[in-house]
């Protein structure tokens, strides 16, 4: 996909206002999971995704993004396939995450070129974690 608005000067990172703004999308992000989604992750005990799993995907998502790569730093090389491998990902499982994603950025107001490149890449990636049906 050819984005129709120009990207200007600089990363999706900053066109997205850097940490704090890429922090409320996760944070959006993960209150917007449906169940069967949620339950793959850890809770806090209002039953809420706990913070370690957001803080994680926030680390990883500021660098993926083109932020300070501390998720790298922290955690090693992201090898998203295999830390996805023990969840069955199958098209109804990406096509949940990718609704808790187009809420999260639809919240947040994202929108021009930087909202064309992360409804594109999201969706590529999260179609190549597809490891099941």
């Amino acid at each position: 996909m050819t984005p129709t608005t120009p990207a200007p000067a600089g990363n999706p990172y900053e066109a997205l206002g850097g940490e704090a703004r890429v922090r409320r999308i996760v944070e959006r992000f993960y209150d917007a999971m449906e169940p069967p989604l949620a339950r793959l992750h850890e809770h806090d005990a209002d039953g809420k995704v706990a913070r370690g799993p957001r803080d994680r995907f926030a680390l990883f998502f500021i660098g993926w993004l083109g932020g300070p790569q501390d998720y790298v730093a922290q955690h090693g090389h992201p090898r998203l396939r295999m830390r996805h491998g023990r969840v069955p990902v199958d098209a109804a499982m990406r096509d949940a995450w990718l609704r808790a994603m187009q809420i999260a950025l639809d919240a947040e107001g994202v929108d021009g070129w930087v909202r064309e490149f992360l409804d594109a890449r999201l969706a590529e990636v999260a179609d190549f974690l597809r490891n099941a049906g």
